[in-house]
């Protein structure tokens, strides 16, 4: 099965570089262009998560497709660092810590990074069980998800950060039923 993940286009909070998983912001002007100005692989199914700047880009990229909002697909819950960028947080010392850790820290106040990936891998494993007679599915979702299933999924084996992906960007893959390998990126 072809799968393309594509992360949503920009919000102002994404050009203000703060951590919005939660929070649910609609695309910003700039990131409505950009959207317009790129060409995305046809696919015959868009899951997106229930987010409005994921559905917002879905109905931008496949005006002719109704996207399906699927829960669990969305970004982590930040907690403490919801809604902040690096300069509000650079005298956390919890933040300190959670940088040097390589971001595996669990969130103060939010989501365990252990909790929110299983959480996406299981939706995503949910929608291509249910939607397996699709030839081609597009995922409209956040940075973090497509990270969480690659993470899981692709050979060869990879780290989380290496998955990281723009707004506007993401990856064309072929899911096997158990692993995901990467053709290329958008």
């Amino acid at each position: 099965m072809k799968i393309i993940f594509i992360r949503h286009g920009k919000t102002a909070g994404n050009l203000e570089k703060r951590y919005i998983g939660k929070t649910d912001e609609p695309l910003c002007s700039e990131g409505i262009s950009e959207l317009g100005g790129k060409k995305y692989p046809d696919c015959e199914l868009v899951i997106a998560s229930p987010k409005k700047r994921c559905l917002e880009t879905a109905k931008i990229i496949y005006p002719d497709l109704k996207p399906v909002a699927l829960r669990g697909l969305e970004e982590c819950d930040f907690g403490d660092f919801e809604g902040k960028n690096f300069a509000e947080l650079e005298g956390d010392s919890y933040y300190q810590k959670w940088l040097r850790s390589g971001g595996k820290l669990n969130f103060p106040g939010g989501e365990a990074v252990g909790d929110f990936k299983e959480r996406c891998t299981a939706a995503f494993e949910e929608a291509v069980e249910k939607y397996r007679e699709c030839g081609a599915i597009s995922f409209v979702v956040h940075g973090g998800t497509i990270m969480s299933v690659l993470e899981k999924y692709a050979v060869p084996k990879k780290d989380y950060y290496d998955f990281q992906v723009k707004n506007a960007c993401g990856y064309v893959t072929f899911f096997d039923g158990e692993k995901i390998i990467v053709s290329e990126q958008i």
